[in-house]
């Protein structure tokens, strides 16, 4: 007797054993993720298949642990050769079973975990839940606190209380000469962070904050690296509008050269954040800050056509998803980075710099030569300081000569 699993693929009998009731709704959400027919077909062969292993070892279903899948793809070694993305699509059936609590998920020992690791879990819980940080801000620090306590404490025991002012310094010192100076500044923004952190626990003297070094920004001078109007026009105008991808990409460019948005919070931008009876754009900024921006006409018609026209099936929120299965939203600011790269290389743009963020600096470079204040930009730009926004003074170079004294001794 055949059973329809859906109307794209139909099995030569029904599942059995302990989660066939789940096969069926597993493979709607193989669908919803944009997966082709036969990624269809493998995930719902394996997800069956280990049904009925399930059945024969008499598992029941409040049984059921991760160890099980394991067990069950060397069990299919010995009868079977096991294929390219077999032990993928098992691992997605089992992620889907744990999502609708069939299966436990597998708590680590807090015993497994040495001092360090347990310190920096609850310092990224911290930042989560009491500080409301963006991921990838607590991705950073906690990177960093981690190695900081590691180069402290080794895999001994953790005792805030025998920090000092030299330990930071050291620290500091040692590994700051290595990074980039973003990623120095990031350093030490991170190392304060975590030492407030041991304040809030009553475990640091708050003193000791204020011990961490202060990396000189000697970017500070320079002139921001803004692509040119020229270049952002090539690039629009080489985006291929008629694929699905082509209209995501060209609304992405288009936030990034008209709004100024950064590359992380376009990635993270959600369906419900556009008002279109205000035609407003909610943007999560840094610190989880809200800032409402109006939707120009041309933006709105790029975001319009991508929905309409290029935008896959999903139940994701996320308003850009990716083009290939899994579709879901961007996993960060990178995909957005990486659109930006290919549309130079495609446009064969000599930009100051591959990123994303040159849009932003291009466009206050623009709004400045146009007469827009420094406020203005700020406001535009999300600034939560206006030090920020001066550092666009620098590109406005006919204001400067302006303000320059004469050369001693006349022209040479």
């Amino acid at each position: 007797m055949r059973y329809i699993v859906n109307d794209q693929l139909t099995l030569m009998r029904p599942p059995q054993g302990t989660v066939a009731a789940y096969i069926r709704p597993f493979s709607e959400w193989v669908v919803d993720q944009g997966y082709h027919l036969d990624s269809l077909r493998k995930r719902i062969r394996i997800a069956a298949d280990f049904s009925r292993w399930l059945g024969k070892q008499t598992v029941q279903l409040s049984d059921i642990r991760a160890r099980h899948c394991s067990e069950y793809l060397r069990y299919r070694r010995r009868r079977r050769k096991i294929l390219r993305g077999d032990v993928k699509a098992l691992e997605q059936f089992q992620d889907y079973l744990c999502k609708q609590g069939v299966i436990r998920p597998e708590k680590i020992s807090s015993d497994s975990l040495t001092a360090v690791k347990r310190y920096a879990l609850e310092f990224e819980r911290y930042l989560r839940e009491e500080r409301l940080l963006a991921p990838s801000t607590i991705i950073n620090y906690v990177l960093f606190v981690d190695e900081f306590l590691k180069d402290r404490f080794g895999t001994g025991l953790v005792d805030l209380s025998r920090l000092c002012a030299r330990d930071v310094i050291s620290f500091v010192q040692r590994r700051a000469p290595h990074l980039h100076v973003k990623r120095a500044k990031l350093l030490t923004t991170a190392l304060r962070s975590f030492l407030r952190y041991g304040c809030y626990r009553g475990q640091l003297e708050a003193s000791l904050v204020a011990s961490v070094p202060i990396v000189a920004n000697w970017s500070t001078p320079l002139i921001p690296r803004a692509i040119s109007p020229d270049g952002v026009r090539q690039v629009l105008s080489h985006v291929d509008r008629r694929t699905g991808v082509g209209r995501r990409d060209y609304a992405i460019l288009l936030l990034l050269a008209r709004l100024g948005l950064r590359a992380g919070e376009i990635a993270s931008l959600e369906l419900e954040d556009i008002d279109w009876s205000s035609g407003s754009l909610s943007v999560r900024g840094k610190g989880g800050r809200r800032n409402q921006l109006p939707l120009p006409k041309e933006v709105g018609t790029a975001v319009v056509a991508y929905l309409r026209c290029g935008r896959s099936r999903s139940s994701c929120r996320r308003l850009f998803l990716c083009a290939n299965a899994p579709v879901r939203g961007f996993l960060g600011a990178s995909a957005v980075s990486t659109i930006v790269q290919r549309a130079l290389e495609r446009a064969g743009v000599q930009a100051p710099t591959r990123g994303a963020h040159q849009f932003r600096h291009g466009l206050a470079s623009e709004m400045l030569r146009h007469g827009a204040s420094l406020d203005e930009i700020g406001e535009l730009l999300g600034h939560r300081s206006s030090e920020t926004t001066k550092i666009y003074a620098k590109v406005d170079l006919e204001v400067l000569r302006t303000l320059a004294l004469p050369w001693p001794g006349g022209a040479r």
